[in-house]
């Protein structure tokens, strides 16, 4: 019941019945067009005889056209951000059918900035959040718009627009970021675009300058906090406390009590150490800056002795012992001198001739 009373109010409105279908083909079936540019579109009817078609519109309308099928829509340059063309086909009975001509004036953004550059804000700290700002300036459609955020090559955050609004507007976007150590030295940007669809979309893109991000961390040890070292009788000892951070980190040592006051003269501003004396112990590096510190440890120990070398010199010395006692028995006479004739010797019997 409700599609006939519409029905009857379109037929009491007109004077003509509307047509459920409308075959009417649009080249192309949208347009986007600059702000300033020219517009070109082309309406054809598929029906296989019409008494004319037409255009309407608010802005560069074309009366109705006998003759023909297909009849262009063209402005010279655009100048207004709402234009809303309807192509129009009346049949030979009188009946009319229409189809709109989806038009969307664009402008891409004049310009596109970081609100406050981040090298003047100063440097960030690990750990603490942080609003930048981006802003567009004089753009339209707004609900085409899509703002994408920049750390180095990748996109860290992606905001669109709720906006009714067809002529230019101003639009601002924040992004909320918490600063981490491996953002220190990145560069940060924000790219304004309009969704327009392929073939319009890259020349719709702004993007701001790029900003280096500073961050301050406290010191991180590249090798563990704590590490056992040997000594060895063939080289020295070295002792690492490589640490990054920003500011950069400042090293002090500390050395077992047994060698505190021979090493007085030693550079302990550095991160290694190469001990000019050399003794087993606790050694301690110290690692600040103005957001830390950290302490890595060192236990330096005796490096185990080689067993094989240890044996063969035990076995050379049992071997000389053995053979001590072997020619003590065989060349060593009575009276407790030594004789090579020892061995001639019998039990109960003289040693010389009758």
């Amino acid at each position: 019941m409700l599609r006939f009373f519409i029905f009857g109010i379109l037929i009491a409105s007109t004077g003509k019945p509307v047509s459920a279908a409308c075959k009417i083909e649009m080249s192309p079936p949208r347009v986007m067009v600059k702000f300033g540019h020219s517009l070109t579109a082309n309406c054809t009817s598929l029906y296989s005889e019409i008494a004319g078609i037409g255009w309407e519109s608010t802005y560069g309308g074309v009366g109705l056209q006998t003759g023909i099928s297909t009849l262009p829509f063209k402005i010279d340059t655009v100048e207004r951000w709402v234009i809303q063309p309807t192509c129009y086909v009346t049949l030979p009975n009188g009946d009319q059918c229409e189809e709109p001509l989806p038009v969307t004036v664009y402008q891409v953004p004049e310009s596109v900035s970081i609100a406050q550059p981040l090298s003047e804000a100063g440097p960030m700290v690990e750990g603490k959040q942080y609003r930048i700002q981006c802003d567009i300036v004089n753009v339209a459609p707004a609900s085409l718009l899509s703002v994408y955020w920049h750390k180095g090559n990748k996109i860290i955050y992606h905001e669109t627009f709720k906006e009714s609004t067809l002529s230019p507007v101003n639009k601002s976007s924040i992004l909320n970021l918490t600063a981490q150590r491996d953002d220190d030295g990145s560069q940060i940007s924000c790219e304004a675009k309009l969704d327009l669809g392929p073939g319009e979309l890259n020349h719709s893109a702004v993007q701001s300058k790029s900003h280096e991000v500073a961050v301050l961390y406290p010191p991180a040890f590249i090798n563990p906090e704590t590490e056992t070292v040997e000594l060895s009788d063939r080289e020295n000892i070295i002792l690492y406390c490589n640490a990054t951070g920003n500011p950069v980190p400042v090293y002090s040592w500390d050395f077992p009590q047994a060698i505190q006051e021979m090493s007085k003269n030693e550079d302990v501003n550095q991160p290694f150490l190469i001990p000019s004396f050399q003794f087993p112990g606790n050694y301690s590096c110290k690692a600040s800056n103005t957001q830390g510190t950290r302490i890595k440890y060192f236990t330096v120990i005796e490096a185990p002795r080689d067993r094989t070398t240890l044996a063969a010199i035990i076995g050379v010395f049992v071997a000389l012992g053995v053979l001590l006692f072997v020619g003590g028995v065989l060349f060593v006479t009575r009276d407790g001198t030594f004789s090579c004739n020892q061995s001639k010797y019998l039990r109960g019997q003289p040693s010389g001739t009758v």
